[in-house]
């Protein structure tokens, strides 16, 4: 299957989805595809040479994990998300792509280490879409990675000031052609 037949599909099973389970509050197609997949696809300007293992921590409905793995069969996904109807339609989507190299936790980001010790520090990448960041998801998320591996997080527009995430540095990406400008938190875990 090819990379626009997958997000063609992904959008058909989200909307869908969403309906009845509400995994997104935006409601149109154009609204998603540049929301959530486009901005999805700003973080690979970021990654490391591939191939990389990349966990998606509070992955929702696969943003922005999914839409990485679909451009990038370099990256070998692990998607942690809490809430079940969530998980069940990340399941569902990735047997409706026929997308291998993707596992799905449904458990809290805090408990997986826990239940699943062996993902500690096992990912190059570890990446979080959010509307506020907080501090604490830096070292979470520092967790996750191997040493020298990457913590990036986008957070909302770049006019909107974000609160001080330790050893993090800061970068402001505009995309001209699209119109749009993100900051991305960036942290890179000690050796």
């Amino acid at each position: 299957m090819e990379e626009q037949d997958r997000f063609a599909r992904y959008l058909s099973l989200l909307l869908h989805w969403n309906r009845t389970h509400h995994l997104t509050s935006l409601r149109s197609p154009e609204e998603v595809v540049r929301k959530l997949f486009i901005d999805s696809l700003l973080f690979i300007n970021l990654f490391p040479p591939r191939p990389l293992k990349l966990v998606d921590i509070g992955a929702g409905s696969g943003i922005p994990g999914m839409p990485l793995r679909i451009v990038d069969s370099g990256i070998v996904l692990t998607l942690i998300e809490a809430k079940r109807k969530r998980t069940s339609f990340l399941t569902a989507l990735r047997e409706d792509l026929r997308i291998d190299n993707v596992e799905i936790i449904n458990a809290r980001a805090e408990d997986v280490l826990i239940q699943v010790p062996k993902l500690f520090g096992k990912f190059d990448v570890a990446v979080v879409r959010a509307v506020a960041l907080p501090a604490s998801l830096s070292a979470l998320a520092l967790d996750y990675l191997r040493p020298g591996g990457m913590f990036i997080a986008s957070g909302p527009p770049a006019d909107v000031r974000q609160p001080p995430i330790s050893n993090a540095e800061w970068r402001i990406l505009s995309f001209t052609q699209l119109g749009l400008t993100r900051q991305f938190a960036v942290v890179i875990k000690d050796s």
